[in-house]
């Protein structure tokens, strides 16, 4: 006899145990996640054995189904049937249904208390998050190199913040700046200035530490932005197969980055309320937590709604751009965008000066200087904080130029 769980599931045997009453809801979730029909019935089939194997040992929901059960069915379930790699994955993933729908109690766990170094940096997120503004990938980066600077200095033991001295600091940086590049370097440099700041203003510390950080020299405008150049653009848009769903989801990416001038952090954080159709706006959350509004060109506006309409898939998500192998959800975040561009740049065969997202910002900004825009309005359009940052892009006129110079008289010929 055949059982029909959600409409399209097909088991052989009828929903037993203390869990069977919640297994079609679990279903229809996968089904909303976008996973095929043949993943969703080893899905389910594998939740309503579990649920079986519960009442055979009649544990109730009541008595916090958790970790060990799955550890004890999975172990059980070994000694008849083969256990598939995604198993262990599945019964987590419908245990956590269970949790968000309230079914099935959190497990209390008593929390691993944290060592001292774990204390610090935790403070220090905190106040990167809180106070800063800061996003989450640069907040992690901070605290990445907080972490080796405690770690150099106090090991596993006890963080005594008051024992550092100026000269601590300095050889800190010394050791770690040759086998960094300079830009990394200037970087380390300004993270390590931001804690000790911290670590002042919370009285860990008296003297100004962070007036001990060595500068990194760097000299501005060194070199040219590293920017695709527009025949390049032209070509890797060319190439993208918009009658696919992953190829409208692809180009209006790219359009967003070539033509907009966006991070690829703000593009993978777009919503759908953040578009004004009727205005023709776009609102952008930008560097720290600031927003703007962009004006959507009709070109970039084309490319979503065709994306919109023929290319995403249905999904509860508010993120414009989402996945499209389940789970069906959102990008995480810069990442995604950038591994998407380094896939659209070399399946057009086309070398570039990099494989991230950065350099058809710095495209967009580059043809706005050759046909004329000012450094101020390029600024605008970028939303640079400073005159400072825009005007490396004067760079790129000096060197255009450079050919069409006439030889200095009287040198060599």
């Amino acid at each position: 006899m055949r059982y029909i769980v959600n409409e399209d599931v097909v088991l052989s045997r009828p929903l037993e145990g203390p869990l069977s009453a919640h297994i079609e809801a679990f279903a229809a979730s996968l089904r909303e996640q976008g996973y095929a029909p043949k993943t969703r019935h080893s899905q389910v089939l594998l939740a309503a054995c579990f649920s079986r194997w519960l009442g055979q040992k009649a544990i109730r929901v009541r008595d916090v189904v958790g970790n060990k059960h799955l550890t004890q069915y999975l172990r059980s379930r070994a000694r008849h049937s083969r256990i598939h790699r995604g198993d262990v994955a599945t019964l987590k993933q419908f245990l956590e249904f269970l949790r968000r729908k309230s079914i099935v109690p959190t497990e209390k766990t008593s929390p691993r208390p944290l060592t001292p170094i774990e204390q610090e940096t935790r403070a220090f997120e905190t106040y990167l998050r809180n106070e800063r503004a800061l996003a989450e990938t640069t907040i992690a980066y901070c605290v990445r190199l907080t972490r080796r600077f405690l770690t150099d200095w106090f090991g596993n033991g006890r963080v005594m913040l008051s024992r550092l001295s100026a000269g601590d600091v300095v050889r800190f940086v010394q050791r770690q700046v040759p086998r960094l590049h300079w830009k990394n370097a200037k970087r380390l440099a300004a993270v390590l200035r931001s804690f000790l700041n911290h670590a002042r203003y919370r009285g860990d510390i008296t003297c100004d530490l962070a007036g001990a950080v060595p500068c990194v020299p760097a000299w501005s405008m060194t070199s040219i932005p590293r920017a695709i150049g527009a025949d390049a653009v032209r070509q890797v848009l060319a190439s993208i197969d918009r009658r696919t769903p992953a190829g409208r989801r692809d180009y209006a990416v790219l359009l967003l980055l070539a033509r907009l001038g966006l991070r690829a952090g703000e593009v993978a954080l777009l919503e759908l309320d953040d578009i004004d159709w009727a205005a023709g706006g776009l609102r952008v959350r930008g560097k720290g937590g600031q927003f703007a509004t962009l004006p959507l060109s009709a070109e970039v506006g084309k490319a979503i709604v065709s994306y919109l309409r023929h290319g995403r898939p249905q999904s509860t998500s508010r993120r414009v751009f989402l996945r499209l192998k389940a789970p069906i959800r959102g990008f995480v975040g810069q990442q995604a965008i950038t591994a998407l561009v380094g896939y659209c740049l070399a399946r057009a065969g086309i070398k570039s000066p990099s494989k991230g997202a950065h350099q058809f910002r710095h495209a967009l900004a580059v043809q706005m200087l050759r046909h004329g825009a000012s450094l101020t309005e390029i600024g605008e359009v970028l939303r640079h904080r400073s005159p400072q940052t825009t005007m490396i892009y004067a760079k790129v006129d000096l060197e255009a130029l450079r050919p069409l110079a006439l030889p200095w008289p009287g040198g060599a010929g």
